[in-house]
């Protein structure tokens, strides 16, 4: 039950939001912002005569438990219930946003207090606001920079004399056939995503901004609480979900965008309610060996520790006992105590956002979610569990771990010559998500690695790169001619080393997908991000869950950079379906070398790491002027992912083409 602060209409008009917010979150899986597809348009006219409930496979039908959850949560009148889904799925948001803006600033006659929900509200925003401003200064370290600097510099020291070329001559040449015609860059994405995808005119802009932060803050609130409230009903009754869903996720990244709120306060609301539910379940774990005069228990007078009990068996039961460490350990290994987070979010804060923290803490999925631990990933070595596979091993960086943290990111290396470039690449990354890099198969990739180095210190390689040949060897593949001998015979003993490696990484992705199948990540949306062979290690498993059953809510986000993948008959549009958010491909057109080591099939089918991917909802970003070559991406990787904003809802223009 919700312990709101929000009038019933109120939760009516934030229920509504939010079901329009996500069936758009699901039109843009295959029509990215600002490239309007026709059933967009048709939405938009509001000319589309197809019902939601005949359309099982849309987000807002009531088969997919993403909406009435939310509903019952909000305590919306349930015969309301497929009116908000039809309203969701058959219209466009600027028919309805403006009016259920202004919904949210009215206040109804007999309701709670104006001023105490006023004090109330306040209260929450300014805890979330500490909260954020907490998170911020921790992600920044200039060590980490510092470090990346260097790792860069003995990088480029190292490799990229061997694999790089004059900018004067990639410029002239990298004009490869086969290119698909570049799109043309909105004016502004921003504006893109007003006038294109939502449709907003300057009135509803308007109300948006007058909204006021504090309502905006509560509101997002409750919506996550109800995202997270699943009762153990409804986890029978919808085996789809499980934990926090990703496709919920995007949804709030989209209503966010809608309020013009910052997404690290959507971040801190996460944080908020997950560390205060395990600190205030640590404390009163604790409480049982205490004297029933102790400090606790003026908590528990004002009903706080009632709200917010998270039972140990709850926790157990759903994430399979990856949390049994933590409630052994007394919560202490999951989440700051009370002593800790109070500080940050003050005496008031707490107060205030212990209630909704309460409401969703006794639920399933809250449960499930909370399974933070990184037990679950850092402890699971699944080698030989496929074919031959000698080394699948996940590993934790950062310092998100055990803080409450309800995302998750693998960060995967395929290109590498020492065990360390599994790691470095990811260091300086800044973002507020559990990270994860995936060490696998060392042994193969080292050796491939290696060997493509070798080749480009050889006497034929550099004497082509001296005559700025290159670039025509790759127009060469893409045109599917055939190589000079001389040139083929040198790069014989890469293939067997290459096949072993593209081998490897395919069955290394379905071990990855058989991890989030089984939930060692804690049911948490996930977000992959993979260069050169780990961009193909998540492919595959992209392709793995595409084929089996309730994985839509696993993976929220998904960056290719350079990857070694065939456009042509590799079903994109499939694994495209498994992520709930955003989906880029990086390429660059001047890595020849990943064309030479991709050679087998002459390129006929196309290259994703050296193209852009025409299939609808794939943001195809080109990075050509950050790449020299190949081995680039082991240091240049972190400034196209900041380039990328992936914490933005829209798509980013990169490059020459428009994302």
């Amino acid at each position: 039950m919700s312990s709101s602060t929000l009038t019933p209409m109120q939760r009516y008009a934030a229920g509504a939001l939010f079901g329009l917010a996500l069936h758009q979150a699901h039109i843009h899986q295959t029509c990215p912002l600002g490239f309007p597809s026709d059933k967009e348009d048709r939405i938009s006219n509001g000319s589309s005569n197809d019902s939601v409930s005949d359309d099982p496979q849309l987000w807002a039908h009531e088969s997919s438990g993403l909406l009435r959850p939310i509903f019952k949560f909000l305590e919306i009148d349930k015969k309301a219930w497929s009116g908000l889904e039809e309203t969701a799925g058959s219209s466009s948001p600027k028919h309805h946003v403006g009016a259920l803006l202004r919904s949210l600033s009215v206040s109804e006659e007999g309701a709670e207090s104006s001023s105490e929900a006023a004090d109330k509200e306040l209260d929450l925003a300014k805890a979330i606001d500490a909260m954020a401003s907490s998170m911020e200064r921790t992600s920044h370290n200039v060590s980490k920079k510092e470090k990346q600097c260097e790792y860069e510099h003995k990088c480029r020291e190292k490799l990229s004399l061997a694999d790089t070329q004059s900018r004067s001559e990639e410029e002239n040449t990298t004009n490869v056939e086969n290119h698909q015609e570049k799109s043309k860059k909105p004016s502004s994405i921003e504006q893109a995503h007003l006038e294109s995808v939502s449709g907003f005119d300057e009135k509803q802009v308007e109300e948006a901004s007058t909204l006021e932060y504090s309502r905006k803050v509560n509101v997002l609130y409750q919506l996550f609480s109800a995202c997270l409230a699943q009762s153990s009903e409804e986890s029978k009754k919808y085996t789809q979900r499980r934990g926090y869903d990703a496709q919920h996720r995007v949804a709030l990244r989209l209503l966010a965008t809608w309020f013009d709120v910052k997404w690290i306060k959507v971040e801190a609301i996460e944080t908020t309610i997950a560390c205060s539910a395990m600190a205030l379940k640590e404390e009163e774990l604790k409480e049982q060996s205490r004297s029933p005069k102790s400090s606790l228990a003026k908590w528990k007078r004002r009903g706080i520790i009632g709200a917010a009990a998270v039972t140990g068996g709850t926790l157990l039961a759903v994430t399979g006992g990856l949390a049994a460490p933590a409630i052994a350990a007394g919560f202490g290994a999951l989440a700051p105590t009370l002593g800790t987070l109070v500080p940050v979010i003050g005496a008031s804060g707490f107060a205030a956002v212990a209630g909704a923290a309460g409401s969703v803490a006794g639920s399933v999925a809250v449960a499930a979610s909370f399974g933070a631990a990184g037990a679950g990933l850092t402890g699971s070595k699944m080698a030989r569990r496929i074919g031959d596979v000698d080394e699948f091993e996940f590993k934790a960086i950062g310092e998100n771990h055990n803080q409450g943290r309800l995302a998750v990111e693998v960060l995967i290396s395929g290109l590498v010559f020492k065990e360390e470039d599994f790691v470095r690449p990811w260091e300086r990354q800044h973002d507020n998500s559990e990270r994860y890099v995936l060490q696998w198969e060392s042994k193969n990739l080292i050796a491939v690695s290696t060997a493509i180095q070798d080749w480009l210190t050889s006497r034929l390689a550099m004497e082509l790169m001296k005559r700025g040949a290159m670039m025509t060897v790759l127009k060469t593949l893409l045109t599917a001619l055939a190589l000079p001998a001389t040139l083929l015979a040198m790069t014989d003993f890469i293939d067997s080393k290459w096949a072993i490696a593209v081998d490897r990484s395919d069955k290394a992705g379905k071990l990855l997908a058989e991890v989030l199948q089984k939930g060692l990540q804690g049911n948490r949306p996930v977000t992959l991000v993979g260069f050169s062979l780990g961009a193909r290690v998540i492919f595959k498993c992209l392709q793995v869950l595409s084929e089996s059953e309730n994985t839509s809510g696993l993976v929220e986000r998904v960056v290719l950079l350079g990857a070694p993948i065939a456009i042509k008959n590799m079903n994109w549009e499939a694994a495209r379906k498994v992520v709930a958010g955003r989906f880029v491909n990086a390429y660059a057109t001047n890595d020849w070398m990943l064309g030479i080591a991709f050679r087998a099939s002459l390129l006929t089918r196309g290259l994703a790491g050296i193209q852009p991917v025409d299939v609808p909802g794939i943001e195809n970003a080109d990075v050509t002027e950050l790449i020299d070559g190949h081995s680039s991406y082991l240091w240049a990787t972190q400034k196209i992912l900041d380039l990328l904003e992936l914490d933005a809802y829209y798509p980013v223009v990169l490059g020459r083409v428009a994302l």
